[in-house]
């Protein structure tokens, strides 16, 4: 039986679990600070999606809005997602060329795991933007984009 993290070892087909998350990103997440949802709705393989990031308080990111793509494979959940920036921003785990997040500098990537999902991703972006390290860097003009 193959391993997915859930205890009853049951795997969830990628159609079922991408259409899992659809329904709890149109829910609406938490405190409304981040979001997601299907770029196309006629893209059957449910591949690209948007992401939006509410920055964190008492950071240089508080009230500004960032844009991300995310981009499911068809390997998906068992690899994590192409996540990249579509807002510019300034933080050590993204490239400052093109906006892509860094699998090798963000850890939830580098070490992903299949019950990982986009939600967890977008949320411990928006905790990375708040350490130490990264909640005072400097910020490209809000609105410009990559």
């Amino acid at each position: 039986m193959a391993s997915s993290g859930d205890p009853s070892g049951v795997v969830v087909p990628r159609n079922f679990r991408l259409l899992e998350e659809l329904e709890r990103g149109e829910k609406g997440i938490g405190d409304g600070s981040v979001s997601y949802g299907m770029d196309d709705a006629d893209d059957i393989y449910m591949r690209s999606w948007t992401g939006t990031i509410i920055g964190p308080h008492n950071t240089v990111h508080e009230g500004r809005i960032y844009q991300l793509k995310l981009f499911c494979d068809k390997d998906y959940p068992d690899r994590p997602p192409t996540v990249k920036f579509h807002s510019r921003i300034n933080m050590t785990c993204v490239n400052p060329e093109n906006g892509l997040v860094d699998q090798r500098k963000f850890s939830m990537l580098l070490n992903w795991r299949r019950e990982y999902t986009m939600e967890a991703i977008l949320t411990q972006l928006k905790k990375e933007m708040a350490l130490s390290h990264n909640r005072k860097l400097v910020q490209p003009p809000e609105g410009t984009l990559f």
